[in-house]
């Protein structure tokens, strides 16, 4: 909770310097790349994937861990796009992750009247991502096992998830691609933010 918040300010500090530079301040690139890695860890580890039973280590630095994420600095940034692309521009992608993702990413809503107040109720079936992590999670209790294609395709839903991340945080002018990676590596030549995983 307290690195998203500092996420979200020092994504805002970073728009005015590329605003003005064209550069995105180093150490609070870093910084913000260290908590996107966190965020992937724990939610690997957690309803967004179910990916490991390791527990996620408590560090924004690269880690010997199941999961990890990698966003390249970039030299120099677009001026005029840093006002528009993450809302504008992102805007087919947050269409489309809504769906895949959009429930179990926005995670809570306002439910309940009255003098009880707003309470926070999970979307347990918003997203596909979600239908899917239950499934996964239902054959792991019975069998043990995390059927190989259902892996995949949740990893593949979760990368395209901070790839948009990474592009509406400011931190590439490269548009995200519409298509999910499937399988345990992404080709990190290819493309400047990639999401790893070992099994």
């Amino acid at each position: 909770m307290f690195l998203a918040a500092g996420f979200v300010v020092t994504t805002f500090v970073a728009g005015v310097a590329i605003l003005f530079t064209g550069r995105y301040p180093r150490g609070l690139f870093h910084f913000n790349v260290g908590v996107l890695r966190w965020m992937w860890r724990v939610q690997f580890y957690s309803y967004s994937a179910l990916g490991t039973d390791r527990y996620p280590p408590f560090t924004l630095h690269h880690a010997n861990y199941p999961a990890d994420l990698t966003v390249e600095y970039p030299e120099k940034l677009s001026r005029g796009k840093v006002l528009i692309k993450w809302w504008l521009l992102a805007i087919p992608h947050y269409l489309v992750l809504s769906l895949l993702a959009g429930g179990w990413y926005a995670g809570f809503r306002l439910a309940g009247s009255g003098d009880a107040g707003p309470t926070g109720q999970p979307y347990l079936f918003g997203s596909v991502l979600g239908v899917l992590v239950l499934i996964a999670a239902v054959s792991l209790l019975f069998t043990g096992r995390y059927p190989r294609g259902l892996f995949d395709l949740v990893i593949g839903i979760n990368r395209w998830v901070f790839r948009v991340a990474a592009y509406a945080a400011l931190m590439t002018d490269e548009y995200p691609p519409f298509r999910l990676d499937l399988g345990p590596d992404e080709d990190s030549v290819q493309r400047r933010t990639s999401t790893s995983n070992t099994t």
